[in-house]
């Protein structure tokens, strides 16, 4: 297949292309086997440091064959200066096709036009994207702009780019001002293909320099108090009056810009972290080169937020921050998480891909499933709860999902203490719901269902009042009552507190005897579904079947299709014994109650997985050398069996998905990431998506 190029082409400065590239990257990867990205000018002093290649690699699994850039804008200014212009188009060209021999679609990024001739970068721009035959997709800045200007930039931009005989791919207008989105879109005209032109809104979450952007712009000392540099920047605060005065106007994420001697509000400041009725900056700048008082910069070092110093005074100071703008390459997850959010929201990737008319992708790859599994989960919205609202992960997991768009979410525990651990990581908790066991309405509505429920275990009203203070009682019954679509837990709590309120009041779905689970394992070209690596160490043969039945139907789910084995020591009927036997009637409960499943067993993993293996062990068989569900024969099998795999084959284990129960609660592992705790949360939104929908009371 030849490469397919698109060339994201920034029609003026400032347009905010990257959020683009880092928003096709991502459509992309659910839709084409290999992407790569090319930066052929690059502003980095050395082009392998350039921040948006470095993104792009971190973000999408790139190589240093797959994300580079061509050549510095040192190295191109100097070539245009001595009249060699076509050089520049020969080296871009060179990288561009040693590419495409690994590449199946590549995203070129072009030069934001900030040198001092936007019109030769320009040219120069469109001139690559012809050299390269990639389709141009432009991008329009509306900063600062009426909806009729807007509409106006973009009928000159069509101009231009006719003019230079591009390949149009889509226009897109960046950087809008939210309330004029709508009539932005309303008034563009439509080109000669008919096609719509997006428009994107500003965000303040990409917009907003972190901490770490604005130390770097003004070559800032760290000098004490918090380490973390995700922080964004809100607004700037000069102290220039009084304490009081100034502690009126402090706000939560302001930095806080202050000569080095002023003590008073040095120490107000610090105060002020300290209390949940007070904001928290984002950080705080000393101007000046003035070093505090000892006994101040002792007190400073247990500040939550990063503090600096600067030699400049403090006019100048602010000056230089207030023209530091935040970067998606350089603002980590927080901010490219922001951006694929409002891509999503914006932009109709299914149309988008129309025009470029890519085949279905071959291979499953681990960020392709991972993509796709964001986007199933955001097709059809739901609700998910996390008790353990206080451990940063969730904290941090739950503003990746919000900013990404995923799902709902409700985060439980004392709201006081939940905005004042936020506000110490620097974490947004901008659009999620918080809600304390404790003080909730809900709590005696759910205590009375919890008492009823568990009646028969003769637990009294006071009894059930006092457990609906765990945080893992109080989020089950949500999802019992409906008012969430599920639950994730575990993080700081182990697998039997997370699943027991599941298995007391929620229980197993009509027909299921046990609850059980699996792993999806993603490796380099697939996706396997491993059952049951977690809850249940020796099953019977009927729990077998039933787990079975149940992998089976959650790798249908998540777009696995199933061909189940059941795993032994023996394969087809070359081998006897308890154990063996026992595989081999479940392997028949399997079929008698879903005929229609692909399954055998027993078999061995290497015939279950190998195509030569298992035309000598088991021919003929529709499962064997293409399993997909492999269920272990028990716990220990199970569990030793999926972390060999993960630790030799390279693959992502995800899970442990929990199957079985009426409605989804699943366990996180007490060391998972966020990232784990991300993939987790939007496992539990697709499953329940499969759940039938019960309005909350």
């Amino acid at each position: 297949m030849t490469t397919r190029g698109i060339y994201v082409s920034a029609m003026a400065p400032g347009s905010g292309k990257s959020l683009i590239s880092l928003g096709l990257a991502s459509m992309l990867q659910g839709h084409a086997d290999r992407i790569g990205f090319l930066r052929p000018i690059s502003e980095a002093e050395d082009g392998n440091d350039d921040p948006m290649v470095l993104l792009m690699r971190r973000a999408f699994g790139l190589d240093e064959k797959t994300a580079r850039s061509a050549m510095t804008r040192a190295e191109a200014r100097a070539l245009l200066v001595s009249g060699e212009r076509e050089e520049i188009d020969a080296r871009s060209v060179s990288v561009y096709s040693e590419m495409a021999q690994s590449c199946d679609v590549i995203i070129v990024e072009g030069t934001d036009l900030s040198g001092q001739d936007a019109a030769v970068e320009f040219d120069l721009n469109a001139r690559l994207a012809n050299n390269l035959g990639a389709m141009v997709l432009a991008v329009v800045s509306a900063k600062d702009m009426t909806s009729a200007e807007a509409a106006d930039a973009v009928d000159v931009a069509r101009r231009e780019l006719d003019a230079a005989e591009v390949s149009l791919l889509a226009m897109m207008v960046n950087r809008a001002a939210e309330s004029a989105v709508e009539a932005i879109r309303d008034q563009v005209r439509p080109g000669k293909s008919g096609r719509p032109v997006y428009v994107i809104p500003e965000m303040s979450e990409i917009s907003q320099p972190t901490m770490a952007e604005v130390a770097g712009a003004l070559d800032a000392r760290h000098i004490a108090g918090g380490a973390s540099l995700e922080r964004d920047v809100s607004s700037i605060r000069v102290a220039a009056m009084n304490v009081g005065h100034f502690l009126e106007l402090l706000t939560d994420g302001a930095l806080v810009i202050v000569p080095g001697d002023r003590a008073d509000v040095l120490v107000a400041t610090v105060a002020s972290s300290f209390s949940p009725e007070f904001p928290v900056p984002s950080g705080m700048i000393l101007t000046g080169g003035l070093t505090p008082d000892p006994n101040i910069l002792a007190l400073l070092a247990h500040a939550t937020f990063p503090v600096f110093a600067v030699d400049d005074d403090t006019y100048t100071a602010a000056k230089r921050v207030s023209e530091v703008r935040g970067e998606i390459a350089t603002g980590l997850r927080r901010k490219a998480a922001a951006a694929l959010g409002v891509w999503a929201r914006q932009v109709d990737a299914t149309e988008l891909l129309e025009r470029l008319e890519l085949p279905r992708p071959v291979k499953m790859t681990p960020l392709r499933f991972l993509h796709e599994l964001i986007e199933k989960a955001r097709a059809d919205r739901k609700h998910v709860v996390l008790p353990e609202g206080l451990d940063e992960r969730i904290l941090r997991a739950a503003e990746i999902l919000r900013r990404r768009d995923v799902c709902d979410l409700t985060i439980l525990g004392p709201e006081g203490q939940l905005r004042e651990r936020a506000a110490g990581l620097g974490v947004d908790l901008t659009g999620l719901t918080l809600l304390d066991p404790a003080t909730s309405d809900l709590r005696e509505e759910f205590a009375a269902e919890y008492a009823r429920l568990r009646a028969h275990k003769n637990v009294s009203l006071d009894d059930a009042r006092d457990r609906m203070l765990d945080g893992s009682y109080f989020g089950t019954m949500m999802v019992q009552l409906g008012y969430v679509d599920g639950m994730v837990s575990g993080a700081a709590h182990t697998t039997a507190n997370t699943i027991r309120p599941a298995l007391e009041f929620v229980k197993t779905k009509e027909g299921v005897k046990i609850v059980s689970s699996v792993f999806l394992m993603l490796l380099r070209d697939r996706v396997l579904v491993y059952g049951d690596c977690a809850v249940n160490p020796d099953p019977t043969e009927e729990q077998l079947a039933d787990i079975a039945v149940a992998s089976a139907e959650t790798a249908a789910q998540f777009g696995v299709e199933p061909r189940v084995a059941m795993l032994s020591y023996s394969t087809g009927e070359s081998g006897y014994g308890g154990a063996v036997d026992e595989v081999r009637r479940a392997t028949e409960l399997v079929r008698s109650i879903r005929p229609d499943l692909p399954v055998e067993g027993p078999i061995q993993y290497d015939a279950a997985v190998d195509a030569s293996v298992a035309e000598s062990k088991l021919p003929g068989s529709s499962v064997a050398g293409q399993a997909t569900v492999f269920i272990f024969p028990d716990l220990n099998t199970g569990n030793n069996t999926y972390k060999a795999v993960q630790q030799s084959a390279g693959a992502v284990a995800v899970g442990p998905v929990l199957q079985g129960l009426r409605k989804p609660v699943n366990d996180l592992s007490r060391g998972c990431t966020v990232e784990d705790i991300v993939n987790t949360v939007a496992i539990t939104a697709v499953q329940a998506q499969g759940t039938p929908a019960q309005e909350a009371p």
